[in-house]
């Protein structure tokens, strides 16, 4: 875990502190009744974690390809994902 962790009211009141230590490669764990709940990180981290998440996704999704596993179209696709978020802002 980060060496940098405050409270929101803490991150609140420096977050150009903050923003500055994250361009100097230290990320800032900011949390709430003591539950980490966000992070301000160096951008090249974040851009790096998507980076990571995307390709983890392509290869599941090749996995399953590769073991002639259910495949959907992309209006099928696209369906559920506007269910999904209609259920999350419900």
């Amino acid at each position: 875990m980060a060496d940098n962790i405050v409270t929101v009211r803490e991150a609140r009141a420096h977050l150009a502190d903050h923003i500055n230590h994250a361009e100097e490669g230290t990320p800032t764990v900011i949390t709430r009744n003591g539950v980490p709940v966000a992070a301000v990180v160096p951008i090249a981290d974040f851009y790096a974690l998507e980076e990571a998440a995307d390709v983890l996704l392509a290869r599941e999704a090749e996995a399953v390809l590769a073991e002639d596993g259910p495949t959907v179209s992309m209006s099928e696709l696209l369906a559920d994902l506007f269910a999904d978020h209609a259920d999350d802002a419900a």
